[in-house]
């Protein structure tokens, strides 16, 4: 039994007062009462209950009986008596024992009477506690009863509905993981103790029957997943395993998808993996960002998220903690983060929510720091655990596990829509197709989509061996796309994505590459074939003057000129028809000149290079609109 009251140490005759103490109580009403502190202490709830009620049935307004009895029905999880005996003790007196209303408010938050619980916590935290963990339980508790207070009186749209039987059985089913397409699901099911991944693909609107995955599964435990939006990286956990370079209970493991399959997972390195409890990936659309979980093991210890990064040398960043307004204590777990790269969705029970574990979202500003977690409100959001909830690209659709009535068996997986204010920023889903300009046959190439504003590769990956690759950008920024591979001219392009490509209606991008063709004679390089546009390099309006951002274009032929010592190209300048012929002529001139002079900075041959000026006599769309005036401003390299 708790302690919880004090007996007043002023003599009962200095005032008035409308109830008895242990002090100023009948000795009959006093023995059952302490006949009920020992057996409580002894933990017989239910006899001291009885010696309690005794106590009171001789002396009605005997307080501390009645603090005592309260107490009691709190620990035989009777909150509606617990409260009753509460109120009758603080409408003897309030004075008393100001931690009643603490306990009070903790009967009533299990009543669900969030308004009045939160009215109490307040009463208590205003008597000035010195208990120090208490006042910290009671300022929790104060923050959680307002925001379940205005959460059912606000609650969000929720109308959950089972994958159906291709993906839920009598076992049970959890961390769902999705594919940016929305076609490819991967779960964990447990079967008799054992836990698989499975896959299932969406046929129209139905999830086909799942299939365990081939590759990955083995005869000990794999779970909590996440896929890269791409499909074409596995990263999960495994637990207990050794000889194959694991360092803790738990550790991250990742596989590939190659043509033959998914190939064998191997743990992550010491740099991730500790001796520690690492659990729980997500996988950032840029292919490069992981956050999991992170705790000492065992179900009392604290739960952290922690974030790396892979660096351009393929090996990742030290991981640092997300900051400590993420990372409140308890247990932080279960994150995912949307393609968007902005919206992370994660489970926590130390945030103020309505109970357990509840789902928050938060988000990333311009400046990359995260802003304030956000409860995704109530009934999603319940007082028993939730969690392992990831969300569609196009922000409408989550999926969760849950146990709730009426499913399969055990845990299941649920689609709902999500409310709007917890949905990510738009993202657009772009698929990319490489092939070669002579063959058409389709071409393993490095596709890299850089953000213009910072001049960083947002994302980098290999087509497929069908020429094909999928990638997911957030919308509204400017990017500069950059293929490549051995033995072809590269080829760029920029864009601003302003609309958002839908899984039915993607963002396509259809790219043919040029072969460099040599003499097998001598290794020559053979003059001819198209030019190639440098749609990323850039100058002051009406100026010669490269801007700054030009660099990663030109820094681009650098290398591949670097890497061709043989290859000597031809810059040529071409402008819009806007303005006096002539001028544009020296105009278009002087910007491949300026190029040339880029060039010759970066240790190339000057005689490796030739420049010249098209004016306004070789346009590659009308002059009649802006856009195309800005493709007919362009700069150009041919081989020669």
């Amino acid at each position: 039994m708790r302690t919880l009251f004090f007996t007043l140490l002023v003599p009962a005759f200095s005032f008035a007062q409308n109830f008895t103490t242990i002090r100023t109580t009948s000795e009959k009403a006093l023995v059952a009462y302490n006949d009920g502190i020992r057996e409580a202490s002894l933990g017989e709830a239910a006899i001291a209950q009885g010696y309690f009620e005794k106590a009171l049935r001789v002396d009605p307004k005997f307080i501390d009986a009645k603090l005592a009895l309260a107490d009691t029905y709190t620990t035989l999880h009777d909150y509606f008596k617990a409260e009753q005996y509460f109120e009758e003790a603080l409408a003897l007196d309030t004075a008393y024992a100001p931690q009643a209303f603490l306990f009070l408010a903790e009967s009533e938050w299990a009543n669900d009477k969030y308004g009045e619980c939160a009215t109490h916590t307040a009463r208590y935290l205003n008597s000035n506690p010195i208990h120090a963990r208490r006042k910290k339980q009671a300022q929790y508790l104060l923050a959680c009863s307002r925001l379940a207070a205005e959460a059912v009186l606000h609650p969000v749209p929720f109308n959950p509905t089972s994958l159906g039987t291709g993906v839920n059985t009598r076992e049970s089913e959890y961390f769902p993981s999705l594919t940016a397409d929305g076609s490819t699901l991967i779960f964990t099911r447990r079967e008799r103790g054992d836990e698989n991944f499975y896959r299932s693909t969406l046929n129209g609107t139905v999830w086909e029957t799942a299939t365990p995955l081939e590759g990955v599964n083995t005869v000990q435990n794999e779970g909590a997943q996440a896929i890269s939006p791409d499909g074409t990286w596995l990263v999960f956990t495994a637990c207990n395993r050794s000889g194959d370079g694991s360092k803790g209970s738990c550790d991250l493991y990742w596989s590939q998808l190659k043509r033959s399959g998914w190939t064998e997972p191997v743990p992550f390195s010491a740099t991730i993996n500790s001796a520690s409890w690492e659990a729980q990936p997500t996988i950032g659309a840029d292919n490069k960002t992981l956050i999991y979980s992170r705790g000492s093991g065992g179900p009392n210890n604290a739960i952290a998220l922690w974030q790396t990064t892979r660096l351009p040398n393929g090996k990742w960043a030290t991981p640092e903690k997300l900051p400590p307004h993420i990372n409140v204590g308890g247990k932080v777990h279960s994150p995912f983060l949307h393609p968007d790269n902005q919206t992370l969705y994660f489970s926590a029970d130390s945030l103020p929510g309505m109970g357990g574990s509840d789902i928050y979202f938060v988000r990333r500003g311009a400046d990359g720091a995260w802003g304030t977690p956000e409860n995704i409100g109530y009934p999603i959001n319940t007082k028993s655990e939730e969690g392992m909830m990831v969300v569609s690209l196009d922000g409408r659709t989550a999926y969760y596990a849950s146990d709730r009535t009426g499913g399969s068996g055990g845990i299941d997986l649920y689609s709902f829509e999500l409310p709007e204010r917890a949905r990510p920023r738009p993202v657009t889903y772009a698929r990319v197709r490489v092939v070669d300009e002579t063959t058409g046959y389709p071409l393993i190439a490095k596709v890299d989509f850089v953000d213009l504003k910072t001049g960083l590769s947002f994302t980098a990956t290999n087509t497929k061996s069908d020429g094909t690759a999928l990638v997911c950008l957030p919308a509204g920024k400017d990017y500069a796309l950059h293929v490549s591979k051995d033995k072809y001219l590269f080829y760029s392009d920029h864009f601003n994505l302003t609309e958002v490509g839908t899984f039915q209606k993607p963002f396509l991008l259809n790219i043919e590459l040029q072969p460099i063709v040599q003499d097998t004679s001598n290794g020559k390089i053979l003059p001819g074939g198209k030019p190639i546009v440098l749609r990323n390099v850039f100058f002051e309006t009406g100026s010669a003057s490269l801007l700054p951002e030009s660099a990663i274009e030109l820094d681009r032929v650098v290398n591949l000129l670097t890497q061709m010592p043989t290859l000597h190209i031809q810059i040529n300048g071409h402008t819009d028809k806007v303005g006096n012929t002539l001028s544009n002529q020296i105009l278009s001139e002087q910007r491949a000149k300026a190029v040339l002079d880029y060039l010759v900075g970066q240790a190339i041959d000057p005689a490796r290079l030739q420049y010249k000026g098209y004016g306004e006599s070789k346009p590659i769309e009308t002059n009649d609109t802006a856009e195309g005036r800005a493709k007919n401003r362009r700069t150009e390299f041919e081989i020669w």
